[in-house]
């Protein structure tokens, strides 16, 4: 693409050279990225990590998260959140983060946008499912990575899944992102780390919006510790977040926020973890989701010549890599219709929400 001199074009060039006039000397800056695995030519407009963006948007994955289940199982009503809905709001939250720091949100954003990828269906009921799967067969397959992690699927998914088994070809510093958006390490980048704050963030708000819409919860019922440092509704709880976080990472050198936003949104998580995400009401199709992940699971496992060509295993000990690449990338919907197709006799048992939708 021929640019000239036209000051009215972003060119890469400039939006490269602008990043480093306008962000922070703690920024990751997109000329300085480690690369990727397989280096591509420059585009013109775009910044590397622009192109990540571009095609974590692109890709199969990432359409699929609209029909995965976020806390409720196949709820009934268009207001609940899914898998797609959370990545937008923690792409949205991250991002007004990464703008107060004046840190990279470009980088940001294609963080956000590909960190839960690899989800399972059914939300996190769906992780443990396909955990127990592994764990259980791990002695025939010593060398099995497991239990299932869906960050590591993610991070499995731009790596080797996407585009026919080649990948998206991203940038090292959108890959750490991904691969340690939660767990016991942190991102190598400061755009990572806010991510990784800022799904909590998400996650720990829209989930108390879904419960007192589905009626499992009531606004007085929720801990008035928390509640009171963070504030009585959705938006005063996000901004009260966003800008201690702010506030608190400014000129510190890392994310973080003060210990008493911090504790007192733990404080939250924890009583969501014990009243809403294992409560008996908003759970209780669990037992039956569990089990339906778990039977296509050594289904796939006893009859590999089901699996679709693209995922045919290497090897015998591929296998089970490739039955929960299969798993993990169902929609909640594509997995409940194969099952009734598998097990047609035991379907309208096993699962008592809506199959077709």
């Amino acid at each position: 693409m021929t640019t000239g001199h036209d000051s009215t074009i972003l060119t890469r060039e400039a939006a490269e050279a602008e990043e480093h006039r306008r962000l922070s000397p703690r920024a990751a800056f997109s000329d300085e990225s480690r690369g990727r695995e397989h280096p591509l030519p420059p585009d013109a407009l775009r910044t590397g990590f622009q192109r990540d963006r571009d095609r974590i948007i692109h890709a199969k994955a990432f359409r699929r998260l609209m029909h995965k289940t976020q806390v409720f199982l196949a709820p009934e009503g268009d207001h609940y959140r899914t898998r797609l809905t959370h990545t937008l709001e923690v792409t949205q939250i991250a991002r007004s983060i990464a703008r107060a720091l004046r840190l990279n949100e470009d980088l940001t954003e294609a963080v956000a946008l590909g960190h839960d990828l690899g989800h399972t269906p059914f939300g996190h009921i769906g992780e443990a499912a396909l955990s127990e799967s592994l764990l259980a067969i791990k002695p025939r397959y010593p060398l099995l990575d497991a239990p299932f992690h869906h960050n590591l699927q993610s991070l499995r998914i731009v790596d080797h899944l996407e585009y026919d088994g080649n990948g998206l070809n991203l940038t090292w510093e959108v890959r750490d992102g991904i691969a340690h958006h939660t767990g016991s390490t942190r991102a190598a980048t400061l755009e990572g780390q806010i991510v990784a704050t800022g799904d909590r963030i998400a996650y720990i708000n829209h989930d108390i919006d879904d419960a007192l819409r589905a009626g499992v919860l009531q606004r007085d019922e929720l801990p008035p510790g928390p509640i009171a440092v963070l504030g009585t509704n959705h938006g005063p709880r996000i901004k009260t977040m966003i800008d201690d976080m702010v506030a608190t990472s400014a000129g510190s050198g890392e994310i973080r926020m003060s210990p008493r936003v911090w504790d007192a949104m733990m404080e939250l998580r924890s009583w969501l973890f014990a009243n809403i995400y294992e409560s008996s009401n908003a759970k209780s199709e669990e037992p039956r989701a569990r089990a339906l992940v778990r039977e296509l699971f050594v289904h796939y496992l006893a009859h590999p010549e089901a699996l679709p060509g693209d995922l045919t295993p290497d090897s015998a000990d591929d296998l089970p890599v490739r039955v929960t690449d299969y798993i993990a990338g169902m929609t909640d919907r594509f997995a409940m219709n194969t099952y009734r197709e598998l097990f047609p006799a035991k379907a309208e048992q096993m699962i008592r929400i809506p199959w077709r939708t």
